[in-house]
């Protein structure tokens, strides 16, 4: 029996493969054997292993030494160790990208380990008699998706892989000795992403951003017109094991609608129902959930709010987005991203400030004055910014066809960065951006603005500011809305 070192710390090392991890694992031994923890969540997942939820283990049982298996890409993450004896494992990537036919080698045996992102070929070399290789996965075998393995020769010379105990000397199925060489290989299919409410300003964005990447072929698209999710017999429509991921970018915005009896009902719908069966079915199938909120869950008292701030919503609309919140953060894999004053391709306030201004400035239908609210502040949000920080925070980085770097699962705020300003600032820089005339917004209060208004009127939160050192923290930067406004008032200009 191979030697090995007791009482190692836990500690994770990456490999130069993306997700692909070595695990140095704590084993405690004596003169009458060894214990170890092989699988420790609350330890693994601090260490750096993704917070899976494993659903099958496996023991590959391996009678002689010499025994070799692989190379095999199969569509599940893989937490591998051995349970006595030990191994020569060989990695190779099998993911379409830059990183197509890297390989990585190291040794295992019962004080090492390693974690195994779906579409990384696996293999291994049995180097005693009586080695057991066990594997925890992250979803049920089945027929359906060994349709979907990929497979690469373990002989490649392209690989170039240093078998300690030559090929022709080892036990190899007829199987694995037919796969074909890395370049008649095929890559992995990445796991799709479905993006609901896909013709909204946000929907928009990630579309646009999946194209950008070349992540087209790989997304999936949905509207309310498709895709109720609120409607549970919906949900029979997808095939869920295909999917890693969902963006839900669906949502009822009419804030003022929602006040009334037919609106508060399509506003639940929407923003709690809707959300809380995507959860759960994205809870049941391993999906990762990512999800937009809002800074109405707050009544606003506060000048900045903090991500673990307690929910106040004071409108209906602001109690249908807590309520999707709650629900969503019962789903295992989730990304919260909590933003505010949304701008993108749509209907928007910026783009109705721009035609206001082009009526104060027309002399034949000219408007004498504008009045905006000018006692409730924040930021803008531009939907270029959510986009790139969903892709961020799932872990896409460049070159990426799926995820290979995600975040912590939870609740982040999303704006863009800069100083808050009112309603009535931003909308005089639109106006004077767009023809000069900035001294035609006239500021007023909330109460004045609404003052005759017909019908029924939510409350606003003063302070809409959210705090972004934690989405700072993993490395994302929002840019500064003023730079961004600029950029958005181009578009609009050359319109």
């Amino acid at each position: 029996m191979a030697e090995f070192d007791f009482e190692k710390q836990l500690t994770v090392t990456e490999t130069g493969i993306p997700g692909l991890k070595v695990v140095e694992l704590s084993v405690h031994g004596d003169n009458r054997g060894w214990f170890k923890e092989n699988w420790q969540r609350e330890k693994m997942v601090a260490a750096g292993i993704p917070d899976l939820r494993f659903v099958q283990n496996n023991i590959s049982f391996n009678d002689n030494k010499g025994v070799t298996r692989g190379i095999h890409a199969e569509p599940w993450d893989k937490f591998i160790s051995v349970a006595t004896g030990s191994v020569f494992g060989a990695w190779v990537d099998l993911r379409p990208g830059a990183g197509f036919g890297k390989v990585f080698t190291c040794t295992l045996d019962p004080s090492r380990a390693i974690f195994v992102p779906r579409g990384v070929g696996n293999s291994y070399q049995a180097l005693e008699d009586g080695t057991a290789y066990t594997y925890l996965v992250d979803a049920h075998w089945s027929l359906e998706l060994k349709k979907t393995y990929t497979f690469v020769n373990l002989a490649d010379p392209e690989l170039a892989i240093q078998w300690p105990i030559p090929l022709e000397e080892c036990e190899l199925s007829e199987a694995d000795k037919a796969h074909p060489m890395l370049a008649d290989a095929l890559p992995m299919a990445p796991r799709r992403t479905l993006v609901t409410g896909c013709n909204g300003q946000l929907g928009h964005a990630v579309r646009a951003l999946a194209e950008e990447r070349g992540l087209a072929d790989s997304f999936d698209y949905c509207d309310i017109d498709t895709f109720d999710m609120s409607d549970s017999a919906a949900y029979g429509q997808y095939d869920w094991s295909l999917y890693g991921t969902v963006i839900n970018c669906g949502a009822y915005t009419a804030v003022d609608k929602a006040e009334s009896p037919e609106g508060r009902k399509v506003c639940w719908a929407a923003n709690a129902t809707g959300p809380a069966l995507l959860a759960r079915t994205c809870a049941e199938h391993g999906i990762t959930l990512v999800h937009v909120s809002s800074d109405y869950v707050f009544d606003g008292t506060a000048p900045l709010h903090m991500e673990d701030e307690a929910l106040s919503p004071l409108s209906v609309y602001g109690q249908s987005k807590a309520a999707g919140d709650l629900a969503v953060a019962g789903c295992p894999a989730h990304y919260i991203l909590r933003s505010s004053w949304v701008i993108g391709r749509g209907h928007n306030f910026v783009k109705t400030m721009r035609m206001l201004s082009d009526r104060c400035a027309d002399a034949e239908d000219a408007l004498e004055q504008v009045t905006v609210v000018d006692d409730q502040v924040g930021r803008l949000t531009f939907t270029e910014t959510m986009a790139g920080a969903i892709f961020h925070l799932l872990g896409f980085r460049e070159g990426d066809m799926e995820p290979t770097a995600p975040a912590p699962y939870g609740l982040y705020n999303c704006t863009n960065a800069g100083e808050s300003a009112s309603w009535a600032k931003i909308a005089a820089m639109v106006f004077e951006r767009a023809n000069g005339n900035g001294d035609k917004v006239v500021p007023v209060s909330t109460e004045s603005y609404y003052a005759n208004a017909a019908g029924p009127i939510a409350p606003r939160p003063e302070h809409s500011a959210l705090d972004l050192a934690k989405l700072e923290a993993t490395g994302f930067k929002p840019t500064d809305w003023h730079v961004e406004l600029d950029a958005y008032m181009d578009g609009l200009l050359a319109e």
